[in-house]
């Protein structure tokens, strides 16, 4: 009986001691993993602070025509979203990494009220590829940022000569002309079959959406943008025109006062960006600035 007794004794002894180690090897492991989750996401929202300040610089820095290109070292994914509350609206990315074969949370939310970054919603990649242009309206209104994964291609095909030009001078090795690799993109010009997207004098379709534009820097923005990043950037650029409106309605004033007469009135402008509802209204609007500018350039004096 004491010999049964001891053995009982030592066998719960082991049971707790077992029990007990896996209780703290839990604990342990629990503990590692969220300071792992809470160190990939401070990761995370750094490097896309990151990307927002190199945006900035690079955006000095752009020369029109020409590509740079952001690489990460692990796999990453971009969402980009965009509000248009307030005065100016905001631009915000988010970016979820990949670690040990497994996508990670999306990190906080990085915010520009200056930036205007067209994309998929999502994009993916270590690579990505960003040029710019300026969208003029009748005066700059800012710079449009165009942001592509190296691992996504877009053919582009029958093109009209000054597209063709300048996307062969960006020499940006995922737009591709003519000939369109295996599971590449193809955006059709002048009509065409089994394409992605389809582009004619001033709307771009793709995925059964339409998306209007005026001018080239729209265009590219429609053709790399989803609809409604698309369709909300374009309404922060429409504040945006309304506020330089109004400065150069100021100005407008100055000038006068100091003894030349301009004939340059802006309040149709600011009026119709205030209206501004999406990209269909643009047609309207573009008459307004055409004349705007046909007014400035044959001037005595000169707004911008």
């Amino acid at each position: 009986m004491e010999n049964q007794k001891a053995y009982l004794q030592i066998s719960f002894a082991w049971v707790f001691a077992i029990i007990a180690g896996i209780f703290i090897l839990f604990l342990a492991i629990f503990a590692v993993t969220k300071f792992m989750d809470t160190e990939q996401t401070i990761t995370e929202t750094t490097t896309g602070k990151e990307i927002g300040v190199s945006l900035n610089a690079l955006e000095t820095g752009f020369e029109e025509g020409k590509t740079t290109f952001i690489t990460l070292p692990v796999e990453t994914r971009m969402r980009n979203e965009c509000n248009n509350n307030g005065v100016f609206g905001r631009q915000t990315i988010q970016l979820s990494q990949k670690s040990f074969n497994k996508w990670g949370d999306y990190g906080e939310e990085v915010g520009f009220s200056n930036r205007y970054i067209f994309s998929e919603e999502v994009i993916e990649g270590k690579k990505f590829y960003v040029f710019s242009k300026p969208f003029d309206f009748p005066f700059k209104v800012s710079d449009l940022v165009y942001m592509t994964s190296s691992e996504k291609n877009y053919c582009f095909i029958d093109p009209p000569e000054g597209i063709g030009k300048e996307l062969l001078n960006l020499n940006q090795k995922n737009l591709l002309l003519d000939e369109c690799p295996e599971n590449s993109l193809q955006i059709c010009f002048n009509g065409g079959a089994n394409c992605d997207m389809f582009v004619d004098q001033n709307s771009v379709r793709k995925r059964g959406d339409i998306m209007y534009f005026e001018d080239d820097a729209l265009m590219y923005a429609a053709i790399f943008g989803d609809k409604d990043v698309y369709e909300c950037q374009l309404k922060r650029l429409m504040q945006r025109t309304k506020q330089l409106a109004t400065i150069y309605d100021d100005k407008a004033s100055l000038i006068s006062n100091q003894g030349c007469d301009l004939e340059i009135n802006l309040f149709a402008l600011r009026t119709a960006a205030d209206d501004f509802s999406d990209s269909w209204s643009l047609t309207h609007i573009k008459g307004i600035t055409e004349d705007l500018d046909d007014k400035n350039d044959f001037g005595v004096c000169q707004l911008w």
